[in-house]
């Protein structure tokens, strides 16, 4: 299964104690790049999320954010009743000090941070109990996401792969008339040269060297294997945008080799139209996992 590296997927959450929704997205990245943005009161669940991200993603910019509505957690306050005291007592001094005879109401010891202090009583793995499978079906969605447009994408690539396989066909099947142009150009420039008497040992030995430097059949052989292991590869489970994207600079080489060699108008069109399509596989690799 080709899976891209962009997906994402929604949910809402409403579990015994919680409410609220988490929400992933991913783009492209050459590496796992993790991005997770939780309520202050979820802090401490981050390793979690991370850890659930990372042992299901290889590479990719990948943003979760869970944001909370209701949280339903006992909580537990605290009153610091000597800061308290300490506090209405400068309150009315200086209440006096400036002829106001202002109370000191309960709204203006709170505003004093440490007056009071309260804390949920979490119990993290009760609290992760619920939100586990939450974050597991949300998973689901976005992978599904990843897997249709990684399918699409896989579609593409075929499609482009198709084209360098045409070409494939196209110069092969010409390979003999390179051959016999070869011969040709050779036996024109010799007449050109010597006339009549043209010494035919010597034109078979020149055109033997110049078949073995120009001829392609190597690198048709080579450019057909490395097709047949792209396709392999792209059809298997585990397969790797690294290897195919190697593969698809081996086959490069081999194109551009046979343009280097070639002697026809046709295969010079047919060549630039492989490179094009090998240009588009190599972009798209850039898209998957």
């Amino acid at each position: 299964m080709t899976r891209s590296m962009t997906g994402f997927a929604h949910r809402e959450i409403a579990a015994r104690s919680i409410k609220g929704s988490i929400a992933i997205k991913s783009y492209n990245n050459r590496y796992l790049d993790l991005y997770i943005s939780l309520p202050p009161q979820l802090a401490m669940l981050e390793p979690r999320f991370r850890d659930f991200l990372s042992s299901r993603i290889v590479h990719g910019k990948v943003e979760l954010s869970f944001r909370v509505r209701e949280f339903d957690v006992p909580v537990r306050a605290t009153a610091d009743l000597e800061a308290a005291k300490a506090v209405a007592g400068v309150l009315r001094e200086i209440s006096a000090a400036c002829g106001m005879e202002e109370p000191v109401r309960i709204g203006n010891l709170l505003s004093f941070d440490g007056v009071v202090t309260y804390e949920r009583e979490l119990d993290e793995d009760l609290v992760w109990a619920e939100l586990g499978p939450e974050l597991e079906a949300c998973f689901r969605s976005y992978d599904e996401s990843r897997l249709t447009e990684g399918a699409a994408t896989r579609a593409d690539i075929e499609g482009q792969i198709g084209r360098v396989e045409k070409g494939l066909a196209a110069v092969s099947a010409r390979v003999p008339e390179i051959e016999a142009t070869l011969r040709g150009q050779l036996r024109t420039r010799f007449q050109d040269v010597m006339g009549d008497a043209v010494d035919e040992g010597r034109v078979l030995a020149e055109t033997a060297a110049l078949l073995m430097k120009y001829t392609v059949n190597e690198e048709v052989s080579r450019l057909g294997a490395h097709l047949a292991s792209f396709r392999r590869i792209i059809a298997s489970e585990d397969a790797a945008a690294k290897k195919l994207d190697f593969l698809c600079q081996e086959m490069n080489r081999e194109v551009n080799t046979i343009g280097s060699k070639n002697v026809l108008l046709p295969i010079a069109e047919v060549v630039v139209e492989m490179k094009d399509a090998l240009e588009n596989v190599r972009e798209q690799l850039r898209n998957i996992e």
